[in-house]
């Protein structure tokens, strides 16, 4: 687990993917099987101003880390300025949400071009349109939300160094 300053002074723990499976490893599982049932996905970043922007966007798990693949001058300008973000799973077609909604934070680091051989091993597997922007995320927040026995709505929250909060509401 590392430690980073956000952007706004602030200090926060960003953690790989493996280290959110190895922590809580039902909760990794489901949160992938979630992100792996579509091809787009929605991530929120910050434009220059502060104000949000969200667009669709592909994304990756693969070796212990979860990756964002961009073009070029796309939204990986807003996260070379400020590299908080936060992605939601596609809900899917109409509101059964099968599996819930889940929602990732973090922050995202982007991978130099000099370093090829990440790069090279990314492309291998996704093979992206050339050229791409890659940043592998360290993650600061998991949220998967969803209907239990038709009765309650579940809020499942995990931070960093600490279990999985559930919280139920009818």
């Amino acid at each position: 687990m590392s430690t980073h300053m956000d952007t706004d002074g602030r200090t926060g723990a960003g953690v790989s993917w493996g280290e959110v499976a190895a922590a809580e490893p039902d909760l990794a599982r489901t949160a992938e099987e979630r992100f792996a049932a579509y091809t787009h996905h929605v991530l929120a970043t910050l434009r220059q101003d502060g104000s949000p922007r969200t667009t669709g966007l592909e994304v990756r798990f693969l070796d212990g880390e979860l990756w964002f693949g961009m073009m070029p001058r796309s939204m990986a300008l807003d996260l070379r300025r400020d590299p908080r973000f936060s992605l939601q799973a596609n809900p899917g077609e109409g509101t059964t949400m099968g599996g819930g909604d889940v929602r990732i934070a973090g922050r995202a680091v982007e991978v130099p071009e000099d370093d090829t051989e990440t790069r090279a091993r990314y492309a291998e597997e996704v093979e992206p349109p050339e050229p791409f922007h890659l940043f592998r995320t360290e993650v600061t927040e998991v949220v998967r939300t969803y209907v239990e026995d038709e009765k309650y709505l579940v809020v499942q929250v995990w931070k960093p160094g600490a279990p999985v909060r559930t919280l139920r509401r009818t």
